[in-house]
């Protein structure tokens, strides 16, 4: 199919914020992943398409991506783009953003058929980015949001795939959906968001915690504390691009091949080697899906 590129979404600010990429930085020694990117979003005075944004990331030791889905339609593209390149596998989901909206059109239970019929392909390896957002989403909308983030933990289970949730200001909700009807086997919460409280859930539990740009943020003490606390078994990284660039670039374009300056920091904060932390997060990006 063809590529769904779109352009991200403009916000208040956007009309002096810098949208030039930043510099590539010092290649990792030791290889990693990006658990959570969006190919699919086109952003900066030069949008990167997926190829090239692919060989910038490899060029700096990032050896493989987990493309993300957040519709039917995106979904869909994320898992061709995996089944085409080697580089690439795919997460499809409906994001919690979107479930109110489908329900509003009678499409939710729909698409989220479609999305259990994507989780099937071998190089579908998760369900996300679904889950909570209380943020953007009111009272009036949380219903359908329960009820699409409960039957993609189905979905997950049902094929044995990881699952990458979405939690925004809806972290009570999510543990208490999760520890109610069951998390699947290797649950991640993505662009981890939460702090040090809910980090020792997420350890007790065996879920992996995902840190995106945001833990370099100034204002981000509860998510470096969260880091300090998670078992380094259950770490992963990633970008969440095009959003979410780490500091020294905040609000500047993110792509991939940026995690090396989010690893270095958590590396510093954890007062470690940076190829020590590589080594671990490598493997357990594989541990939840698998090679590529």
């Amino acid at each position: 199919m063809s590529e769904p590129l779109r352009a991200r979404n403009a916000k208040e600010g956007d009309l002096t914020r810098d949208l030039s990429f930043p510099p590539a930085p010092e290649p990792l020694t030791v290889p990693v992943y990006d658990n959570h990117t969006h190919l699919e979003i086109a952003d900066g005075e030069n949008p990167l398409p997926p190829e090239e944004s692919l060989a910038m990331a490899a060029a700096v030791g990032i050896k493989g991506v987990v493309q993300v889905g957040t519709d039917l339609e995106t979904s869909e593209w994320s898992a061709d783009l995996a089944d085409r390149d080697a580089r690439v596998l795919a997460a499809v989901a409906i994001h919690p953003n979107e479930a109110p909206r489908l329900h509003e059109r009678g499409l939710l239970d729909e698409h989220i058929e479609g999305i259990a019929a994507l989780a099937t392909r071998d190089r579908v390896r998760a369900i996300g980015e679904t889950g909570l957002d209380f943020f953007r989403t009111d009272e009036n909308g949380r219903a359908p949001q329960m009820h699409s983030f409960e039957a993609h933990i189905d979905i997950a289970k049902a094929n044995n795939r990881a699952l990458q949730i979405h939690d925004r200001d809806a972290h009570g909700a999510v543990m208490e959906t999760l520890l109610r009807v069951g998390a699947p086997e290797k649950t991640v919460l993505h662009c981890f968001s939460a702090d040090g409280e809910f980090a020792r859930v997420c350890d007790d539990n065996g879920w992996y915690l995902s840190f995106a740009g945001t833990v370099t943020f100034g204002n981000a003490k509860g998510i470096r504390e969260a880091l300090s606390i998670a078992s380094r078994d259950r770490i992963l990284i990633e970008t969440d691009a095009p959003f979410l660039t780490p500091t020294p670039f905040r609000g500047r374009p993110n792509a991939s091949y940026m995690i090396p300056y989010t690893l270095r920091f958590m590396a510093e904060h954890l007062g470690i080697d940076p190829n020590e932390l590589a080594a671990d997060i490598a493997r357990n990006t594989e541990s939840v899906y698998g090679q590529w």
